[in-house]
C-alpha cells in the first residue's frame, strides 16, 4: 500500500500524517505546542524543546493507528516558513531532522518543502480541489505568522510557485485577533474562543480595510479593539468588530488580486480562515472561492504527505 509520511513542526504545533495514494484517505495527528497563560506566543528555543519532546508521541500514535500497513514509500518535512530566500525558523529544524533519519534508516527519499506549500495543498485536499494545482490560482494564507494573497502556478520544481501579491504591512490577521483576545482575558491562541465571544454579539460593527496597493494594514483595528473596551463597548461586539476587520481585509485583498489577475479560483488556507464567520462572509461576496475544514485550515502535516507523494509520482514517470 503506498503510504506517504508528511511532518511539520511549526512555531504553534507538532503534525504528522500519512497519506493513502489508493484510497486517497488521510491519516493525521498533531498537538499544539504550550504557551504559558497571558503569553503571545513562544521563543524559538522552546518550540524546539517542545517538538523534541512530542514528535515521538506524535509519531507513535500515528503509526499504530496504522497498524500493519506501516510502510512508508516517501517521507516529506517542512523545512522553512516559505519557499523564498532567507526564510527560516529553527522549530522546522526538528520535523526536517527526523524525515530525513527515516530517510536514511527506511531507504526511502525525502522531499522538502515550505511550512506555506503545506497548508496551501492541505486546504485543497480538503475542499477536494487538488486539481487546481494543474492550473493558475490565488491562495490566501492567513495566520499568526502571515496574512499573504499569493499567486500560485504549476512548477516542474516545486509542484506549486507562489508569487506573493500583496501581505500585510504591520499585524498579521493571526496577531491581531490573538491579542484582541488576550485583552478579553481568553488563552493563547485565542482564535477558536474570540469566534465563540463573537457569536453573542448583539450588534455588528463595521470595519473599513485600510489597504495600500493591495496590502493591509491591521494594527488601527488593535488600538480601536482597546478603546472599544475602555469605552464601556461589549467583549462579544468588540470580537466581532476584529473578525469584521479581518473579513474586509482578505476581502479587499482578493479584489485587488482579481484586478491583477482576473477572477481565478481561490483557496482559503491558514489557522485563521478555520473561523466560519469570516468564511461565510467572503462566501457570500465572492465566487469561485474554497476553504478547507478547520483541521486542514490550522498548523497540519497534511499537505506535506501530498507534497511528498506528488513528488514521488513526478520522479518516478
Amino acid at each position: 500500500m503506498p503510504l506517504f509520511l508528511g511532518l511539520d513542526t511549526s512555531n504553534y504545533t507538532t503534525s504528522a500524517a500519512v497519506f493513502d495514494s489508493e484510497s486517497r484517505k488521510m491519516l493525521s495527528h498533531k498537538k499544539l505546542l504550550s504557551v504559558k497563560s497571558g503569553e503571545a506566543g513562544l521563543r524559538q528555543s522552546d518550540a524546539v524543546f517542545q517538538h523534541t519532546k512530542q514528535l515521538p508521541e506524535i509519531v507513535t500514535g500515528l503509526f499504530s493507528e496504522l497498524g500493519e500497513n506501516t510502510g512508508i514509500t516517501a517521507v516529506g518535512a517542512s523545512f522553512r516558513p516559505r519557499n523564498i530566500e532567507g526564510s527560516y525558523m529553527p522549530c522546522f529544524l526538528c520535523g526536517e531532522g527526523l524525515g530525513e533519519s527515516i530517510g536514511a534508516v527506511s531507504r526511502i527519499p525525502i522531499y522538502k518543502t515550505s511550512h506555506q506549500i503545506g497548508h496551501i495543498l492541505a486546504a485543497l485536499y480538503s475542499a477536494d480541489r487538488l486539481s487546481m494545482i494543474n492550473a493558475p490560482f490565488i491562495a490566501f494564507h492567513v495566520s499568526g505568522g502571515t496574512t499573504d494573497c499569493l499567486y500560485c502556478e504549476p512548477d516542474e520544481k516545486e509542484l506549486i510557485k507562489v508569487t506573493e501579491t500583496a501581505s500585510s504591512l504591520d499585524l498579521k490577521a493571526g496577531q491581531l485577533i490573538d491579542r484582541t483576545g488576550l485583552m478579553l482575558g481568553l488563552d493563547f491562541p485565542c482564535g477558536a474562543a474570540l469566534e465563540k465571544i463573537a457569536q453573542k454579539a448583539d450588534k455588528s460593527i463595521k470595519a473599513r480595510a485600510v489597504i495600500k496597493n493591495g496590502s493591509c494594514c491591521l494594527s488601527g483595528f488593535e488600538n480601536k479593539a482597546q478603546a472599544m473596551l475602555r469605552s464601556g463597548e461589549t467583549p462579544e461586539n468588540t470580537a466581532r468588530y476584529i473578525l469584521n476587520a479581518v473579513f474586509s481585509s482578505v476581502y479587499e485583498m482578493t479584489e485587488y488580486a482579481y484586478g491583477v489577475y482576473g477572477k481565478l479560483p481561490v483557496i482559503f488556507a491558514g489557522g485563521v480562515m478555520s473561523n466560519g464567520y469570516i468564511g461565510k462572509l467572503l462566501s457570500q461576496k465572492l465566487d469561485n472561492v474554497y476553504f478547507s475544514a478547520p483541521e486542514f485550515s490550522c498548523d497540519n502535516a497534511a499537505g506535506i504527505a501530498l507534497y511528498a507523494y506528488y513528488t514521488y509520482e513526478r520522479q518516478i514517470k
